[in-house]
């Protein structure tokens, strides 16, 4: 059996404790801020002393993601999935995927699902400020979809792709109304009244001017049935006169009325219409982002850090931080007995912690505490049995 280096008892619990997760689900917790230190010594006790083949990988199509990059991503997913919840949706979870999906399922009246799964898709983008995007809508293969499956004429079709290289909102619908050769095909006029309806819904939701009806657009997916949608980031053009450019879709959709049926037995046809978020491809938007412009990340969410200046106030300082955890405060300490004041403070700093309780002698002995702010460097002292009070009152201020 291949031989591994030693570890540490506490090291050993956190390689188990990581072996035992599931993927996706791996967590880091560093030691504080000795956390490169920790990672650095964590993976030289992972090196055999021995020669040995027994190399650890992550899984093929998966990648690890430091806590920098864990915490973009879980702002997204945060996003994604609070944005889903105020829409009504319940939770699904499958072993195989990891999928952000919003799906709407049932016989419901035209347009109303399809102009809501738009809307999530516009709070979303807008939420995220990815920068300015656009809402192409279209349906799938539009000839084929007029001509097989519609029973529309060829001519009426081919007239349908004269529109192929238009694009905009309500009024190219408008437009097309008024084409005496559209205008007097029942099918082409009920196709076009769901569009003009579509519309008029997302203008009272207040997103008709993120959308453009693009009958250019195409998913290459067999299953859906419909209108279909994509949304592409915007760049921002260098000369005013320029129009934005397509840098990417960030997410898609569509109707798959018979997605469904494929997968009863007894066939029952269930209408569907839904949307997709590419959150791996907005998470290397994101972070491309932050490296371009030297963004900071915060991987804690710390709000108090509890510090002593003097020697052997260890457990007046485990008082203090079990104190602000019962009432619901992030906090934390150094793992050190006697830790110098200098090194906790610019811990502090460097992990943008905005406040500090600090306790020595002399605080003790007037029974009160020190509160400093960490970004003005702001020091008062507060009454000891105000402490809770006093850290919640400045964080709701901040």
């Amino acid at each position: 059996m291949p031989q591994l280096g030693l570890l540490h008892g506490r090291a050993w619990t956190v390689f188990l404790g990581q072996l035992r997760r599931p993927p996706g689900a791996v967590c880091i917790r560093a030691v504080r801020s000795h956390s490169q230190v920790a990672e650095a010594l964590f993976a030289s006790q992972l090196k055999p002393q021995e020669k040995s083949n027994f190399i650890i990988k992550t899984p093929k199509g998966t990648r690890d993601l430091s806590p920098q990059q864990m915490v973009v991503r879980e702002k997204i997913l945060n996003v994604v999935v609070s944005c889903f919840k105020r829409h009504g949706a319940k939770g699904l979870d499958t072993p195989a995927f990891e999928l952000k999906d919003f799906d709407i399922a049932g016989q419901f009246d035209p347009m109303i699902p399809d102009a809501e799964c738009l809307k999530i898709m516009c709070e979303i983008l807008s939420e995220l400020h990815l920068g300015d995007f656009l809402i192409k809508i279209s349906w799938k293969d539009v000839r084929h979809e007029m001509v097989v499956k519609k029973g529309l004429a060829p001519e009426v079709a081919d007239r349908i792709g004269d529109y192929v290289q238009c694009h905009g909102g309500i009024s190219l619908v408008e437009q097309m109304f008024q084409d005496p050769r559209l205008s007097q095909n029942k099918q082409a006029l009920e196709g076009l009244g769901d569009l003009k309806l579509l519309f008029e819904y997302l203008t009272v939701f207040g997103v008709a001017e993120k959308v453009s009806f693009d009958l250019s657009l195409a998913r290459g997916l067999d299953y859906y049935t419909g209108v279909i949608y994509e949304a592409v980031l915007l760049q921002t053009p260098v000369h005013a006169e320029e129009e934005p450019l397509n840098v990417g879709s960030v997410a898609a959709g569509g109707r798959y009325d018979g997605l469904v049926g494929m997968f009863d037995p007894r066939g029952h046809k269930v209408p569907c219409v839904g949307l997709s978020i590419g959150v791996e491809r907005i998470f290397s938007i994101v972070e491309q982002r932050m490296k371009t412009f030297g963004e900071k990340i915060r991987t804690t969410e710390t709000q108090v850090f509890v510090a002593t200046p003097q020697k052997n106030f260890l457990q007046e300082r485990l008082k203090l931080i079990a104190e602000l955890w019962d009432a619901g405060i992030k906090a934390e300490l150094m793992y050190k007995n006697n830790p110098k004041l200098l090194p906790q403070l610019q811990y502090c700093e460097n992990m943008g912690i905005p406040l500090v309780v600090i306790i020595g002698e002399q605080e003790l002995k007037e029974g009160v505490i020190k509160l400093r702010s960490v970004p003005s460097r702001e020091e008062v002292a507060i009454k000891r049995e105000n402490l809770v009070a006093e850290v919640q009152k400045r964080l709701s201020e901040s």
